[in-house]
């Protein structure tokens, strides 16, 4: 099993295969590919040539493949300085705006980018912006909100499982097409692992998946439901289906998980409840969000 997550594999001809038996990490390094396989098990040697010359490539017949981030941002080899990809890429995700949107406001200011060259930025730089905000926000409260909706996703009913806390930080996004017992086992299973602590409460509407998901996990004494304790996540989801109508519904369930996961990290971080502050406290909390989105983009 291989999967990648946004990677440019270039096209393989003339394969050779020849098969290995060993276990370990090994990295695949060239232009265009880095790659960190794990659990390898039967390695089959691949020699791939493409534009950029030889490239040697190992794959693995159970193997799990993921594309391995540098820690820094590069701007290497774009035409445009960096202070316009990131201008750009913060205003798709921080305001509900088209890519057509972003391409008019640039324009404005005498930038002259065409809307394909603002949806491909915010592809390739969006996910590496999202990594590094989730690193540098602080922890979640330890009580947690679930709850789904419908999305229509290529004219299939899918569904979006949100977790947030008690303030509404955005916890965890996942697009999946059920809604049973497995798959809030997943959405759980992602959340512990991702904040690295057992919540103390978990506050869900009355789907029997939930209480079926907390009882396997031993959870099932944390479990709340009933009444409008739930309208933390409810209410979550209104931000979510302004830009789902702004992008006249999400393409694929990829493009969709990709998307919720950016906006969720962005959100978030400049997420500082206005309505709730004062004038000045504002004016702080918007200064410090500022500051994190230059020092996360910042170029290598």
């Amino acid at each position: 099993r291989t999967r990648y997550d946004d990677v440019a594999v270039p096209q393989i001809r003339g394969i050779s295969r020849r098969v290995d038996r060993h276990i370990g990490c090994y990295q695949v390094k060239s232009p265009t590919l880095r790659i960190e396989c794990h659990r390898a098990r039967a390695l089959l040697g691949c020699h791939a040539r493409n534009r950029h010359g030889t490239v040697t490539l190992t794959v693995g017949v159970e193997l799990m493949c993921y594309h391995s981030p540098m820690h820094t941002v590069s701007y290497h080899r774009h035409r445009f300085p960096a202070e316009v990809i990131q201008h750009a890429v913060w205003l798709y995700f921080r305001f509900p705006l088209s890519f057509r949107d972003v391409e008019d406001l640039l324009a404005q200011r005498g930038i002259d980018v065409s809307y394909e060259t603002v949806r491909r930025w915010s592809v390739k730089f969006g996910v590496a912006y999202a990594r590094k905000l989730r690193r540098s926000h602080p922890p979640a409260d330890t009580r947690w909100h679930l709850d789904e909706v419908f999305v229509s996703i290529n004219g299939r009913n899918m569904y979006l499982w949100r977790a947030v806390d008690c303030e509404g930080e955005v916890l965890d996004v996942l697009v999946q097409s059920r809604r049973d017992k497995r798959a809030a086992l997943k959405l759980m299973r992602k959340l512990l692992k991702a904040q690295g602590f057992a919540p103390t409460a978990v506050v869900t509407d009355k789907l029997p998946s939930y209480g079926a998901a907390l009882s396997d996990l031993g959870m099932k004494s944390k479990h709340i439901t009933g009444g409008r304790s739930n309208n933390r996540a409810e209410n979550s989801h209104l931000p979510v289906r302004l830009r789902e109508r702004r992008m006249q519904r999400f393409k694929s369930a990829g493009s969709a998980q990709r998307f919720l996961s950016t906006h969720a990290a962005v959100y978030n971080t400049f997420n500082v409840q206005r309505h709730l502050i004062s004038r000045q406290t504002l004016r702080q909390f918007r200064g410090e969000a500022l500051r994190t989105w230059q020092a996360v983009t910042a170029a290598a």
